[in-house]
């Protein structure tokens, strides 16, 4: 059932997304915030700002009277809000020449930040995009520059990084900055595809009249480029092959049209192609020979074919293995022979306008290190020639009306937005695949439990293991980790303006929060707590090694034990309280759970923070799971709706409890009453109870059953013998 949830979630995403909206303001931000930035903090040198624009949020950054650029604050123009479902406001200065001088974070409300990582990295990360190129920017797709991430705020950093290209490129555009133009600025007729149109059927006129596109490299010419890079190790590793080898020929043609298509692949083939594509979906074809191959083998593991993009405007499209097919010998006469021949499909979501100019970018790399490689990129333009175009009747540029317009730009708006999201996914795929895997197996060992607690010995390795991938891989090398600020952060969402693309920044979480969900009506909290929680995992590997180096453990009374339960319940219960009045408040009260020093950060925090964590830890080697017994807010908060689970699967005789104490005295975490009764709301579902309930050596009631069988056997062997040596039944078969 658990695994499930990844289908489930993929399903809820095409339904719910649509109702997103990108949220008005009633008045600019940049009006709200701009008393609060020394415009010298902007811009080296700058003064002043001037009075911001009555038909745009933005505002002259001045220097002595002379204006050096504008000024404005990327939520205006962008609604992507960070994990906290909150926009993260940055304030961004940009010149004439469209590029950036300076960029200030002014106001966020991320969980991450707000304690766990120093302000001063983020606004150093800030500051680093002064001399951003917003003009390389719009040609490459948003692209053009580095993204550096901070560990532990992966999402935080791309959520900035994508309001300030985004924002950058309206400005720059709505300004005319670098000679930037709206895109969507009506500047002549439209264009179509012509269905009636021809084409030639060889290859030395489908080349020479630009149906076909080409790109050449020889090996000189990428040795070149490679010694024109600041890295000097790249010229070291220079290719060893004269210099007029062949390093790649490249060809590309847009074979979704179909008089290209036909050309190129042929009857069949081109039949095929279109059975393949979608409605507005598109597809280009690659051909190419030499010592590189364009698609490389990455692909094959990780899905994404990552030495092509196509571009477009904005636009970047990555192409996936199933959005690729391998084509055999390319139908025009006269085609050279080539040593890789693809298909690769445009979904119709990339918005790809098939009669606008495109490039495809080819990433070159060389190994400069053990593990390390430097690129270089080399582009192959493309415009589809205008005898397979036809202009749309009616399509003379007509001012848009302003309540159009609004509409257009909050469906760009919405579709930036879960391009960004969809982006996170697809670099997480790794990382999916195996939480999905983890959710399989455990899904499985929770409905076969009976099988599996056969044996002590298997029961308990198979959760050491289970626990130290869920500790060193989903905790600290995915930051998986749940917290109960996703809570109160899903209540503030659900009570103001509620959006689903603040979750769906992070996958591994919102397919957690689903699988806890799903858990939670089969089997309680136990599913996450006793199994995917990585500090639960860390505290109980830590446990088990010290009992094997002889730690005592502590077995707290019971009566003390019951009355420290509810602990948590009133830590979780006073972060609610608070959170109502303040969200940020309360996820700074919500570092009494240490799963942000010890799992996102891996303690690299200040002392006062270590020391609550390593205290927390050292108390578990004494008494088994103590954060998890009496502090978690958030084992609180699942334990409330668990309450509501429709199934128990944990076995029971009735002699449990009255008299035999065996599971209630070897419960780890003291889960079961004296009585026998196992509280869902405390119990981890570590199986153990499940192993005595079948061992031989411990349960009373296995063990007398087992001496029952033993003498009505032995009875039954004795009672054998006398029937066999009966004088009566000895003269009777004498007979």
């Amino acid at each position: 059932m658990i695994s499930c949830v990844i289908g489930l979630a993929a399903l809820l995403l095409a339904a719910l997304m649509p109702g997103d909206g990108v949220r008005a303001q009633a008045a600019s931000v940049l009006a709200e915030y701009i008393g609060d930035v020394a415009p010298g903090d902007l811009a080296p040198g700058a003064d002043a700002f001037g009075s911001i624009r009555d038909d745009m949020p933005v505002a002259p950054l001045l220097q002595g009277g002379e204006r050096i650029g504008w000024a404005f604050i990327a939520s205006d123009y962008v609604g992507t809000t960070g994990y906290s479902g909150k926009p993260i406001h940055t304030m961004v200065a940009v010149d004439d020449d469209a590029i950036v001088l300076g960029v200030k974070l002014v106001k966020h409300s991320e969980p991450i930040v707000l304690i766990g990582i120093p302000d001063s990295k983020i606004q150093a990360l800030a500051a680093d995009y002064a001399g951003l190129d917003l003009v390389k920017e719009a040609q490459s797709g948003g692209t053009a520059h580095e993204l550096d991430i901070i560990a532990g705020a992966t999402v935080t950093i791309m959520v900035i990084d994508d309001s300030i290209v985004r924002a950058g490129l309206k400005v720059a555009r709505d300004l005319g900055l670098g000679g930037l133009t709206a895109p969507n600025a009506p500047t002549g007729p439209k264009f179509e595809i012509n269905p009636e149109a021809t084409a030639p059927q060889d290859w030395e006129t489908l080349a020479g009249d630009g149906t076909l596109r080409r790109l050449s490299l020889d090996v000189g010419e990428v040795n070149a480029a490679f010694e024109a890079m600041d890295d000097p190790r790249a010229a070291k590793r220079a290719l060893k092959d004269p210099p007029e080898t062949n390093f790649i020929d490249m060809y590309m043609g847009l074979v979704s049209v179909p008089a290209v298509g036909e050309a190129l692949l042929g009857s069949a083939e081109n039949a095929n192609l279109q059975d393949w594509l979608e409605e507005d979906e598109h597809a280009i074809m690659v051909a190419g020979d030499g010592l590189y191959s364009f698609k490389g083998s990455g692909y094959v593991r990780g899905g994404i074919f990552d030495r092509i993009v196509l571009i477009q405007g904005d636009t970047s499209v990555r192409f996936r293995d199933k959005m690729h097919r391998r084509l055999g010998a390319v139908a025009a006469e006269g085609a050279p022979n080539f040593s890789e021949t693809d298909l690769f499909k445009i979904p119709a979501d990339a918005g790809f306008d098939p009669t606008e100019p495109f490039r495809l970018q080819l990433l070159v790399q060389r190994d400069v290190a053990a593990i390390e490689r430097v690129f270089t990129t080399f582009e192959m333009s493309y415009d589809l020639p205008a005898q397979y175009m036809q202009e749309v009747p009616g399509s003379a540029p007509v001012p848009a009306a302003s309540n159009d317009a609004q509409l257009m730009a909050d469906q760009d708006e919405l579709a930036a937005q879960s391009a960004l999201w969809k982006r996170l996914w697809l670099d997480k795929t790794q990382e999916i695949i195996v939480l999905a895997t983890m959710l399989t197996i455990l899904t499985g060992a929770f409905f076969f439990q009976g099988f599996l607690t056969r044996s002590e010995r298997v029961t308990y390795w198979f959760r050491m293991t289970f626990l130290t991938v869920t500790l060193v891989y989903l905790g600290w090398y995915a930051n998986a980790q749940l917290s109960v600020v996703n809570l109160m952060a899903l209540f503030g969402a659900l009570t103001s303006d509620f959006s689903w693309q603040a979750f769906l920044l992070d996958p591994l979480t919102f397919i957690l929060w689903f699988a806890v969900a799903a858990a939670l009506i089969f089997w309680g909290r136990g599913a996450y707590c006793g199994w995917l929680c990585p500090f639960g995992a860390l505290q109980e590997l830590l446990n088990q090694i010290g009992r094997k180096l002889g730690i005592p453990q502590w077995t707290l009374p019971w009566g003390l034990h019951e009355r420290l339960w509810p602990i948590k319940y009133m830590i979780f219960l006073g972060l609610f309280g608070v959170s109502l009045a303040s969200l940020e408040q309360a996820e700074i009260y919500a570092e009494v759970e240490p799963f942000k020093t010890a799992i996102i950060l891996n303690f690299m925090r200040a002392w006062p923070f270590v020391a609550y964590v390593v205290a927390l830890l050292v108390a578990g080697l004494f008494v088994e799971r103590f954060f998890c017994r009496y502090l978690c807010p958030l084992g609180a908060g699942l334990a409330i709706p668990a309450r509501l689970r429709m199934f128990d699967w944990l076995k029971r005789y009735k002699e449990c409890g009255n008299p035999c104490q065996t599971c209630a005295h070897e419960c780890f975490v003291q889960a079961i009453h004296p009585t026998g009764e196992i509280n869902p709301n405390e119990c981890l579902n570590c199986m153990h109870c499940q192993v005595l309930y079948q061992s031989k050596e411990k349960c009373p009631v296995v063990i007398r059953k087992l001496k029952r069988r033993e003498t009505a056997s032995r009875g039954s062997a004795e009672l054998d013998r006398a029937i066999k040596n009966h004088p009566n039944l000895k003269e009777t078969s004498n007979v």
